[in-house]
This record gives structure tokens, C-alpha cells and sequence, in this order.
């Protein structure tokens, strides 16, 4: 029998998980690959991210991915946002201040 897709998460809280990613995406793509608008390699994981977040089965309940018992990601993908927050986490604390604070809250 096959399964029912379920309604996409599109809750306030996964809306601003989805901000965080997308910034943190477009940093780490103008920083390492110095693009201004996302390279073919950075939209597909935040194509890939969105999808994952949309399908989040604890909705607009989820904690921060990094403490999920449940790893959604596929493990390439999984390896290259641990990519993009390491190298993107001090960039944004210096340019999007709100979304490290709102990002540190949710952990």
C-alpha cells in the first residue's frame, strides 16, 4: 500500500528556518564560491533543505536539525550544510545578527 503524502510544513517556525537556511546558503556561496547569486551546486541544497524542512515530521514543533533524533537528510546533503553553518556561522553573527540570535534560541 502505498503512502499518502502529507500536508507540506508551512507553520511561523519553519518559515524562519527557511529564512536562516536561505541566508546562510547565499552567504556561504558569495563568500567560498563568489557568486552573487547562488551557483548551481548551492541552490540544489537549499532546494533540497527547503523540501526537507517542508516535510519535517514535527512540523512547526521542530528544534533546531542539529538536535533531531531523526536525521532526514541524506547523508551527502547532511555533510553539506555542516559545510555551509560551519563556515557561515561567524559571517552571520556579523551580517544577520537576528537570525544568529533567533538560530541560537531555537537550539
Amino acid at each position: 500500500m502505498k503512502k499518502l503524502p502529507k500536508e507540506p510544513n508551512n507553520g511561523p517556525n519553519i518559515q524562519k528556518e527557511r529564512e536562516i537556511v536561505n541566508e546562510m546558503i547565499r552567504l556561504y556561496c558569495r563568500k567560498k564560491h563568489h557568486h552573487d547569486e547562488l551557483c548551481k551546486e548551492c541552490q540544489d541544497l537549499k532546494d533540497y533543505a527547503f523540501l526537507r524542512l517542508s516535510l519535517c515530521r514535527f512540523g512547526d514543533e521542530k528544534s533546531a536539525c542539529s538536535n533531531c533524533k531523526v536525521h532526514c537528510y541524506k547523508p551527502i546533503y547532511r555533510q553539506k550544510m555542516k559545510t555551509v553553518m560551519r563556515h557561515t556561522g561567524p559571517w552571520m553573527l556579523l551580517y544577520h545578527p537576528v537570525y544568529s540570535v533567533k538560530h541560537l534560541l531555537n537550539r
